[in-house]
């Protein structure tokens, strides 16, 4: 941390202890209902209202799924600060000063927020908003009521970070709209409700706008906190403060989504999941400023349209984007039921009609109803009128900022072949929370189907031995030397030592494309190693040559990994292995001089697992090959491609 970071840490210490002691209360003023907020979330006839119906009345009847876990009987009323996992009830303290890092404390945290995040407070809203049919307005006040009784501002873990009130606060906003705004039939009936949960809205409000993430952790930490409350000063204009709120929000949100997503497109987190994450909280903000006369930025559009644009390269014909980085599935907002429901897709889908880009349409194949529910009754109109073809650009293949590129052969076509390759940096600020020890490594797909892939991520502040493996360098499609990791861990979400990370050649024709990166992170050796990889694409041919070149003096421990995808056979060949899936065939031949083995849902090590979702891993083939090797080394790698088994 630089000094300024540490007295901003020491200001805030003592911030904390000051409100604990009670020399700062929060006074709420009586809120003026006269001023109207405009809509931005839509009720319309092309949602199916069926599978609203069925989630609202399994919530109401008190089950959740969170996570890993499935069918939470989560209570009723629900107990807000125990966590679902463990079982361990986080304590009721001043949350400024509640370490909810803490498994000993709070259990897993992740766990215990993701529901009083309130997003199925919105499923109950979407079933009422379909059926106006009372019990579920029930439902949400006997919800809320219970929440403001165990979670009283500012006390206990829902109070220990700004960007989970600001996700409630968006939750708040979509339910709010879809039961009537502040004269809807929920209030008819309890009018003290509605001054309960405005009270809250002002104390999430005030409590965000004074506890921001700033410096080293103003990530999308950041973005999310900023739109939280340019959400709430438009959702509720009900006090003077309101109006500062989404100024100071909407200004952050100008002013960060220009740092932390560079020109290309490419979110500086470096984590996949952060880009759609912060794509979608980025386009919420959009679509409620437009509707209540707060107009963005052309600059920020157009971010906002580069950052949807990488997501859409990087998207393979099966619709599958690697998982670089950090991935933790907690959701902002959730809209969706009864569907196959892909956020990739789906936020391409609505800037598919916000941008009028066809291409957008394309990837994500059809109009989700997230998107209806956000856009309105001429979604689909509007969606339908693009043309998915015609206006379409050639597919982009180089992000030189972000560090990706785009290896390929018939790109979005059935028989595609697509790499992507990884030569950006770390991670975002000092601590790079979200980034991975991943540099140089690539994923592969032949047809909308997976062969190598990366990993994921499985665990956060719990797990400390899986949470090390995946972000790992041994966790990603690249080399590793001596043991370690590319850049040098810190703790869970800390990096005390950046790899760089680089592209130094990049051509692309009608017959080849090549690939050529490097990075520095074992320069700090003793005898440094500097490590480049030539990844070359023979689009006649269908074969992709991997070669890495290893400058060093002395003997070093060289390991090369290849994670295959859980639905890939793997057979061992003379000279390598064969993965086969889904009619695809690839071969690898390995370097020669070493030894290879394959490692499945091992423990000890830990090697050969996949996490698509948080909290859940399943088995699958790891390629290991290793050698002692001294001097300049060229390790060569050849894939060949060929369909039939």
């Amino acid at each position: 941390m630089t000094p300024l970071e540490v007295a901003h840490r020491a200001a805030r210490a003592l911030q904390a202890r000051a409100e604990r002691a009670g020399l700062f209360p929060l006074k709420v003023p009586t809120p003026s209902l006269a001023r109207p907020s405009q809509r931005w979330v839509h009720v319309t006839a092309r949602v199916a209202p069926g599978p609203y119906l069925a989630a609202a009345d399994r919530i109401a009847e008190g089950w959740l799924d969170i996570f890993a876990l499935k069918g939470v009987d989560f209570g009723s009323p629900p107990r807000w600060n125990r966590d679902p996992k463990t079982g361990i009830e986080a304590p009721l303290t001043f949350g400024k000063l509640l370490d909810y890092r803490d498994p000993d404390v709070v259990g897993d945290i992740k766990y215990l927020w993701e529901p009083n995040r309130h997003l199925h407070l919105v499923t109950l809203a979407q079933a009422y908003a379909l059926t106006r049919e009372r019990r579920y307005a029930d439902a949400i006040a006997e919800q809320l009521q219970s929440w403001f009784i165990a979670c009283p501002y500012p006390l206990g873990a829902n109070w220990s970070s700004s960007l989970e009130p600001a996700l409630r606060l968006l939750n708040w906003s979509i339910a709010w709209q879809l039961v009537g705004g502040a004269h809807g039939e929920l209030f008819e009936k309890d009018p003290a409700l509605r001054d309960a949960w405005l009270r809250s809205v002002y104390q999430h409000a005030e409590f965000i706008r004074g506890w921001l993430s700033l410096h080293s952790s103003a990530n999308n930490h950041l973005i999310g906190e900023a739109a939280g409350l340019f959400v709430a000063g438009v959702t509720w204009p009900h006090w003077p403060r309101a109006e500062l709120w989404a100024r100071a929000g909407k200004r952050i949100l100008e002013r960060e989504i220009l740092m932390q997503n560079a020109p290309d497109g490419v979110n500086r987190e470096q984590a996949i999941a952060y880009q759609q994450y912060e794509a979608d909280l980025l386009m919420l903000c959009l679509l409620a400023g437009k509707s209540n006369g707060q107009w963005f930025s052309p600059a920020y559009e157009s971010r906002l349209e580069a950052m949807l644009d990488f997501i859409a390269s990087i998207m393979d014909a099966g619709g599958n984007v690697p998982m670089f980085g950090d991935s933790d599935d907690g959701c902002a907002v959730r809209l969706s039921q009864g569907e196959a429901f892909c956020p990739f897709r789906s936020v391409l889908a609505t800037g598919a009609v916000l941008f009028r880009r066809g291409d957008f349409k394309r990837k994500a194949r059809r109009l989700d109803d997230k998107s209806r529910w956000l856009l309105g009754a001429t979604a689909d109109q509007q969606f339908e009128a693009l043309d998915a073809h015609k206006s379409a650009l050639p597919p982009r293949q180089q992000f030189p900022e972000g560090g990706y590129y785009i290896l390929g052969a018939g790109l979005d076509q059935p028989d595609e072949i697509r790499v992507v390759a990884d030569a950006g940096p770390l991670g975002y600020r000092s601590i790079a929370a979200h980034g991975h020890a991943d540099a140089l490594s690539f994923t592969l797909s032949i047809g909308g189907h997976e062969f190598l892939v990366d990993p994921g991520t499985y665990a956060y502040h719990t797990h400390g031995r899986w949470r090390q493996y995946f972000r790992g360098t041994a966790a990603h499609n690249t080399v590793r030397i001596d043991g370690l990791d590319q850049s040098e861990p810190g703790g869970s979400f800390l990096w005390l030592r950046h790899a760089r990370a680089g592209c130094s050649l990049w051509l692309s024709s009608a017959a080849k494309d090549t690939f050529e990166g490097w990075h520095d992170g074992y320069m700090r050796l003793e005898d440094p190693v500097k490590h480049r990889r030539l990844l070359e694409l023979d689009k006649r041919a269908r074969r992709l040559l991997v070669e890495d070149t290893l400058e060093m003096a002395e003997e070093h421990d060289v390991e090369l990994f290849f994670h295959c995808a859980e639905k890939c056979r793997v057979d061992a060949v003379p000279g390598g292995y064969v993965l086969c899936r889904e009619g695809i065939a690839v071969s690898l031949a390995l370097p020669q001089g070493g030894t290879s083995e394959l490692l499945r849902g091992s423990v000890a090590p830990i090697a050969g697992w996949v996490s698509r979702a948080f909290d859940l891993r399943q088995p699958a083939t790891t390629i290991a090959w290793r050698a002692r090797l001294a001097g300049r080394a060229v390790l060569r790698t050849e894939i060949a491609i060929r369909n039939g088994r």
